[in-house]
C-alpha cells in the first residue's frame, strides 16, 4: 500500500479548521496557543541528558532502513544514540502514547494528525521555541507548512517530501512526437486527443484498493480543484469555510470528467478499467510494445510499482512532467503532496532538539536519498545526492512551484476524507451519481461537530 495516502484510515475529527496556509514563521503570541498551558507541553520522552534520543514514526522496511542510514553521521559525532521505531498504525500508537509515554520526537504522516495531538494532548512543543522558523522558511518547498494551528502557532517541521502532481509516461511517448512540456491542462487534453486519434487510450486510470478504493479519484478532484480555483478556495474547502457542493469544487469534477471523456472513454478500459485494475497497475500497460496507454497522473511513489526491468533504469524507461496549470484557473503551479513532519515531544532534553535541528536542516537525507524512496522538502537540497536524473526532476518540479498544498482528503474529517469522499468518487466515476448529487451527499456526511 503506498504509505502516504493510506495515513487517511486513521481518524482525523476535528482538525480541518486548524489547517492553515501561513508561513512558517509563528504568531506574536509565541507559545500561548492551543497546545494547553506551558507546564505539560513537552514532559515526556526519555530522560533529559540520557545520550538517548527515540523517535516513532509510521514508516518501516526500506524506508526505516534509508532513514537509519541517514542518522549515522549524526550519531558517530555526536555521541547520541537515535532509537527509531515504526509503526504501521502509528495514527493509534501515538493518541495512546502521548497520554502517558510520548517518544521524544515523533515522525508524523500528515499535518491533520499533528495539530489534533497538539490541540488535544497538549504535549507537543512549538518549534520556535528551539528553531529558527525563518531560516526554515527561507529553504522549504512554498507552503509545505500546513503543520501550523489555527493560532499561528506551528508544531512541526518538514523532513521528507512526496510529489504527487505528476505525469508519468512511457519513452515511446516522446518518440511518438508528443510534448513534454505541456503548458496547459487543455494542452494536455489536446495531446490526449491526438493519442486518442491514432487508436490508443491516452491516460491510464486506475482506482482499485480494497477498502480503500477510491482514493485515485480524489486526488484527481484535489489537483483540479487547486487548478480551477487555486489555493484560496482549496484551503476553503480543507476547513469546510465553503461547501463540499459548492459551485468550486463541482467545477473540478466537471474539469476532471473533461479530461477523462464521457464514460471514460480517453482511460484503458473505460470506467471497468478504472474501477478493477489496482491502481499499482495502472501505468505498467504503458511499456508494453506498443503501449496500451500513455500517461498516468501519480505521485512519486508510483514508480515502486513498475516493472522490475523498469525499475532497474527509471531514466531509460520513463519520461516525468508536472501536471500542468488550467487555463483560466490558478495563475501559477501548484504541486499536491505530502510528507512526513517532525514534531518534538521533550522539551527538556537538549539532545532531542538538536536530533530535531539535524532531521529538519537543508542538509539531512543524502544517505537515503542515495538509496531511493526519499525526497527533501527543501529548495536548497543538493541534488546530485539523488540516485537518477528521473528523482533529480522531481525534486527540481516541486522547487519551482508557486504553491504546496497537502492532500485535502488527508486533512478531512475521517467521515469524509477516508470515506464518504472515496466512495463519492467511485460514483461519481461509474456514472450511479451526478457531480450535484455526489458532491451534496458528501457535503451531507461532513460532521457538525
Amino acid at each position: 500500500m503506498r504509505r502516504d495516502k493510506f495515513f487517511r484510515l486513521a481518524a482525523l475529527a476535528g482538525v480541518a479548521a486548524l489547517v492553515t496556509t501561513g508561513c512558517l514563521s509563528s504568531s506574536d503570541e509565541g507559545s500561548t496557543s492551543s497546545s494547553g498551558d506551558g507546564d505539560t507541553a513537552g514532559a515526556g520522552g526519555s530522560d533529559p541528558g540520557d545520550g538517548v534520543v527515540e523517535i516513532s514514526g509510521a514508516f518501516s522496511g526500506a524506508e526505516q532502513e534509508g532513514f537509519e542510514k541517514a542518522l549515522v553521521s549524526f550519531e558517530e559525532e555526536s555521541g547520541v544514540d537515535i532509537e527509531y521505531t515504526g509503526n504501521s498504525d502509528f495514527t493509534t500508537f501515538i493518541r495512546t502514547s502521548v497520554q502517558g509515554d510520548p517518544p521524544d520526537i515523533a515522525l508524523f504522516p500528515q499535518p491533520g494528525l499533528l495539530l489534533e495531538i497538539a490541540s488535544d494532548a497538549g504535549t507537543v512543543v512549538p518549534i520556535d521555541e528551539f528553531l529558527d522558523a525563518g531560516a526554515l522558511e527561507e529553504t522549504l518547498i512554498p507552503s509545505l507548512d500546513s503543520n501550523t494551528d489555527s493560532e499561528g502557532v506551528i508544531f512541526g517541521a518538514p523532513m521528507r517530501m512526496a510529489v504527487k502532481s505528476l505525469v508519468w509516461v512511457p519513452k515511446a511517448y516522446a518518440e511518438e512526437g508528443y510534448s513534454l512540456e505541456p503548458a496547459t491542462v487543455q494542452e494536455l487534453e489536446d495531446i490526449a486527443g491526438e493519442i486518442k486519434a491514432s487508436g490508443t487510450p491516452p491516460w491510464c486510470i486506475a482506482y482499485e484498493s480494497g477498502a480503500a478504493t477510491g482514493w485515485v479519484g480524489t486526488d484527481w478532484i484535489e489537483e483540479f480543484v487547486l487548478r480551477t480555483s487555486g489555493p484560496d478556495v482549496y484551503d476553503q474547502w480543507v476547513s469546510h469555510e465553503i461547501p463540499f457542493d459548492a459551485p468550486e469544487i463541482q467545477e473540478a469534477f466537471d474539469a476532471y470528467g473533461e479530461l477523462i471523456g464521457p464514460d471514460a472513454d480517453n482511460v484503458r478500459g473505460g470506467v471497468d478499467g478504472i474501477l478493477s485494475t489496482p491502481f499499482g497497475e495502472a501505468g505498467n500497460s504503458s511499456f508494453d510494445t506498443p503501449p496500451e496507454c500513455y500517461m498516468q497522473r501519480q505521485g512519486n511513489f508510483i514508480a515502486g510499482f513498475f516493472p522490475a526491468d523498469v525499475q532497474k533504469d527509471l531514466d531509460a524507461n520513463v519520461d516525468v512532467f508536472v501536471f500542468p496549470p488550467y487555463e483560466g484557473g490558478y495563475d501559477g503551479q501548484p504541486i499536491l503532496g505530502g510528507g512526513d513532519i517532525a514534531a518534538l515531544f521533550n522539551g527538556e532534553d537538549q539532545e532531542s532538539k538538536d536530533v530535531m535541528e539535524f532531521l529538519t536542516n537543508d542538509q539531512f537525507g543524502a544517505e537515503w536519498a542515495a538509496i531511493g524512496g526519499w525526497l527533501s522538502p527543501h529548495r536548497t537540497f543538493d541534488a546530485s545526492n539523488y540516485p537518477d536524473e528521473t528523482t533529480r526532476k522531481i525534486a527540481k518540479i516541486a522547487a519551482d512551484a508557486d504553491v504546496f498544498r497537502y492532500d485535502a482528503s488527508d486533512l478531512m474529517p475521517p467521515e469524509v476524507g477516508a470515506d464518504s469522499f472515496w466512495k463519492g468518487s467511485v460514483a461519481w466515476v461509474d456514472g450511479s451519481q451526478s457531480t450535484e448529487e455526489v458532491t451534496a451527499d458528501i457535503e451531507a456526511s461532513w460532521p457538525t461537530s
